[in-house]
């Protein structure tokens, strides 16, 4: 009987296996007048057992393991089942040896137009384009999976960032606007195009050195790590002289610039000035708050 009862069990665990995110989801609709608000505490729901309880790799995940995620949905407009809005996404890591999270991605998509039919189920096919909805968010799911791979191997992410590519070839013929080049110069086609070719590759290995030999190793030595992280900037600024304004890398410093900030003010005078100098030149948005934070006191 107790051998029975192992057994079960063992498979009973092998179904409640964690998945690879976990995601909350907060839908908002500050600007709209409705009577029926339910339906927006009905698609958050949809959304966050979507993108939780979907599996997204062939990989088993422990609960410690999952990525840990966000979504921000503000729904400017609605008329019948069709919405438009923003959606921000942002996705972290744990540092190793440490209690401190760093940010992988923290992007506004403002190009945000989809369908809901309330109590619908959500379902990913990823061999068809079914819903701009559900597209949007595996689209993100893939990339989220696919950067925090990135960040502990070198290129380990490319199977899922190429999914997230996948969906955007069978999304050209969406009536919604994000997908497309010529949509804008700063979508979601143009972030995943940047991810994968072959020009911004070092952003990639960038992406490795910067988290697995540069913020992972400051637990066993604080200098060395920075230099790996001044080193990884150093690759990101060959791929700016090749390719000034890169789209995902505007998106990578949305998602540092803080953190450089705080990594770089406690090095010394020399050190402070490289990181400065390239993060100038690479970051120009961000400019003041590297001047005000590394120049010489």
């Amino acid at each position: 009987m107790r051998k029975y009862l192992v057994i079960i069990l063992f498979f009973l665990s092998l179904t409640m296996q964690a998945q690879e995110l976990q995601c909350s989801v907060s839908v908002v609709s500050p600007s709209i007048q409705s009577s029926n608000k339910q339906v927006y505490e009905t698609m958050q729901t949809a959304i966050r057992e979507f993108m939780n309880a979907q599996q997204w790799t062939d990989h088993v995940y422990s609960s410690e393991e999952r990525i840990e995620c966000s979504i921000l949905i503000n729904i400017t407009d609605a008329e019948a089942d069709q919405y438009t809005g923003t959606i921000q996404i942002q996705a972290r890591r744990p540092v190793y040896n440490s209690s401190y999270n760093t940010i992988l991605l923290n992007y506004l998509d403002q190009d945000f137009g989809f369908e809901y039919v309330e109590f619908q189920p959500l379902i990913y096919n990823p061999n068809s384009f079914d819903s701009d909805l559900v597209g949007v968010l595996a689209y993100y799911a893939n990339l989220i999976i696919g950067l925090d791979y990135d960040s502990f191997s070198k290129y380990g992410g490319t199977k899922y960032v190429e999914q997230s590519e996948s969906i955007v070839s069978l999304a050209q013929s969406s009536s919604q606007t994000g997908w497309r080049s010529y949509d804008s110069n700063r979508n979601r086609y143009w972030l995943i195009e940047n991810y994968l070719n072959e020009i911004h590759k070092p952003m990639r290995e960038a992406m490795y050195q910067y988290h697995r030999l540069g913020l992972d190793k400051m637990s066993e030595g604080l200098e060395e790590g920075r230099r790996e992280i001044l080193s990884a900037l150093q690759k990101l600024q060959k791929v700016h002289r090749k390719r000034p304004g890169t789209f995902a890398m505007t998106v990578f410093f949305d998602a540092k610039n803080d953190e450089l900030v705080n990594i770089f003010s406690e090095a010394s005078d020399v050190e402070k000035k490289q990181a400065m100098e390239v993060l100038l030149e690479i970051d120009p948005s961000n400019s003041s708050k590297y001047k005000e934070s590394l120049s010489e006191k």
